[in-house]
């Protein structure tokens, strides 16, 4: 295997990472209904997410794969096309201040509904048991 092959490899796997903990973020709350402990891993990376879109930061992940494409020695897209269509969901182009706060935003309301679901569902297995 050639180091450009490495880093593009290594690139494309933080790429999938980085759509995999988005969609955990995103949904991951509604795995709380078969695993309840699972909100103190949930919890932290929903709070971090919303931190980074509504504070207008910059995910680690998105310096580190472009840090792996650059050693790659690649400045356009050389990957396969199920990749090239994961960095397009993970890196939109056309990014803009607004359209982060309205992710950000969607990303709060799923978890408030999420988790104010449980909320009730906990809440009502409790006063269950108490009778």
């Amino acid at each position: 295997m050639t180091g450009s092959f490495i880093y593009a490899l290594l690139a494309d796997g933080v790429v999938i990472c980085h759509l995999a903990f988005i969609v955990f973020v995103v949904l991951g709350g509604m795995c709380l209904f078969v695993w309840p402990r699972l909100i103190w891993v949930h919890l932290p990376c929903t709070l971090w997410g919303i931190t980074i879109e509504l504070g207008g930061g910059i995910c680690p992940l998105t310096p580190l794969e472009n840090a792996l494409r650059s050693r790659q020695g690649a400045d356009v897209y050389t990957g396969d096309f199920i990749i090239h269509c994961l960095e397009g969901i993970v890196y939109p182009q056309n990014l803009t201040r607004e359209l982060q706060i309205i992710f950000g935003l969607s990303v709060i309301a799923v978890n408030v509904l999420v988790y104010g679901a449980q909320f009730l569902r906990h809440t009502r297995m409790a006063q269950r048991q108490c009778r």
